[in-house]
């Protein structure tokens, strides 16, 4: 699922598509700009996304073989929640 077939899933339970794809954008937005300010949103039960830091390290050129410096960098993670894992644990809907 893409962001259009998500926004087309959410506008049967809102009144229009216009509707659904701004709020969409707006989750989306609201995410992004909060874990890049360094700060943890949790929603209970679906997950929790926050931002991790990664440190600098030595790393190889592939193409040359020569060892570069990667610098540190910031990284957004996703941690799954219980309910959501739960959903998603394939033993739940065997048969």
């Amino acid at each position: 699922m893409n962001k259009r077939e998500l926004v087309e899933a959410i506008a049967d339970r809102l009144p229009s598509k216009a509707v659904a794809g701004d709020a969409v954008e707006a989750i989306l937005d609201t995410i992004q700009e909060t874990v890049a300010q360094g700060e943890k949103v949790t929603l209970t039960g679906f997950g929790t996304f926050e931002r991790a830091n990664r440190p600098a390290r030595a790393g190889r050129n592939p193409a040359t073989g020569d060892t570069i410096q990667i610098p540190a960098r910031s990284v957004p993670t996703f941690k799954a929640g219980a309910v959501f894992k739960g959903c998603v644990d394939a033993r739940r809907f065997s048969s």
